[in-house]
């Protein structure tokens, strides 16, 4: 896909957006939940939406947080691993759940999950996160922004 705009030129445009989403993950993170929490629900929800630029840049955030690469390969199948705690897996589970919303609401399963390692605080702060990944990957890939990631043309087959 190509560039439609600059973000720069979409945020000089509408300068309120920006600032709603980062004051939605600041809020977040004041509250109390880890930076690594965060990160991994980030990086799951930007795999879904297939939100490249962000990927990239919490994939980034996550390493520069102290998350491993090796946890950061296995994301996608959190379900099948034991890389990720009971907390981080209720997280990811209704991440999952709010990303896919049009499928229908986060279930009964998986609030209850959440809200056996969540507090009622936490839940609304981690919704928060949510809210802001999902806004900044519908930016990102419906203006067609992409990360500055090359190809690496000694290893292609």
């Amino acid at each position: 896909m190509n560039q439609r705009m600059e973000a720069d030129r979409i945020y000089s445009l509408q300068p309120a957006l920006p600032k709603a989403l980062l004051s939605l993950g600041k809020a977040a993170l004041d509250a109390g939940l880890s930076h690594q929490l965060i990160d991994l629900v980030k990086l799951r929800a930007s795999q879904i939406n297939g939100c490249a630029y962000c990927m990239h840049m919490h994939s980034a955030e996550a390493r520069s947080h102290g998350i491993g690469q090796e946890r950061l390969d296995v994301l996608p199948g959190w379900r099948e691993t034991e890389a990720f705690s009971a907390r981080e897996r209720a997280a990811l589970g209704f991440a999952e759940q709010v990303t896919l919303i049009a499928q229908g609401p986060p279930s009964d399963e998986a609030w209850a999950e959440l809200s056996e390692h969540f507090s009622e605080a936490e839940r609304v702060n981690l919704f928060a996160v949510l809210v802001a990944i999902n806004g900044w990957n519908r930016i990102a890939v419906s203006f067609g922004l992409a990360p500055n990631v090359r190809s690496d043309d000694a290893n292609a087959a």
